[in-house]
């Protein structure tokens, strides 16, 4: 088990190229993709976005499927590696939409997201936890800089864990990295999927 979620954290550790990405490269757009499985037909996964459209993925051969378990903010020490996806509040400070544990060191930065308009993504080690009046504040340290990140009681927190295709049921929840090729097609090399319930909330 443990080198089965060795492995899917390593395939995670690209996310920033992802999050910097719209570059063409020689296999394509980096694209992430968000929505509900239609189906899974052999290699082809359907999935319905967010905007109502079904858009094929075909699964690469060495695809990683991933799920998620939840966590809660009292699991956050000092010295965890997190993720996390926010917005900046209208005092400037940024404001948690969910939080995900990482593996040591993968992706460190802080990078342009797309959950939200102008959201980010910081992956950083968590230096200091303090009590906040909406949650709790995340101080948080990546390649020489900090960041303060406000993450108030209802904001999921989740926990990566390996997945397989069983989990691609219809309506399950379902994210997607892949590359968008020039022909339109996308071929997805990482999908988290829903699992008991916990859906892939970045």
């Amino acid at each position: 088990m443990r080198s089965s979620l060795i492995g899917v954290f390593f395939a995670l550790t690209t996310l920033p190229g992802l999050a910097q990405g719209p570059a063409q490269g020689p296999e394509g757009t980096p694209t992430r993709i968000r929505g509900t499985v239609e189906k899974l037909d052999g290699q082809t996964l359907v999935v319905k976005t967010r905007a109502g459209v079904d858009v094929p993925v075909g699964l690469a051969p060495n695809v990683t499927i991933a799920a998620v378990e939840k966590r809660s903010l009292a699991d956050i020490k000092t010295g965890d590696y997190i993720a996390s996806t926010s917005v900046r509040g209208p005092d400037g400070k940024l404001r948690a939409l969910e939080v995900h544990f990482l593996p040591p060191g993968a992706g460190e930065g802080q990078f342009a997201w797309d959950l939200a308009p102008d959201s980010l993504m910081t992956n950083a080690t968590v230096a200091g936890i303090a009590a906040a009046p909406q949650g709790q504040a995340l101080r948080v340290t990546y390649k020489g800089q900090e960041a303060e990140i406000i993450v108030p009681p209802e904001v999921p927190v989740v926990a990566f864990v390996p997945g397989d295709t069983s989990l691609a049921k219809p309506g399950a929840a379902v994210f997607v990295f892949g590359q968008r090729k020039p022909d339109g097609s996308v071929s997805a090399t990482r999908v988290t999927l829903e699992k008991n319930g916990v859906k892939p909330p970045m």
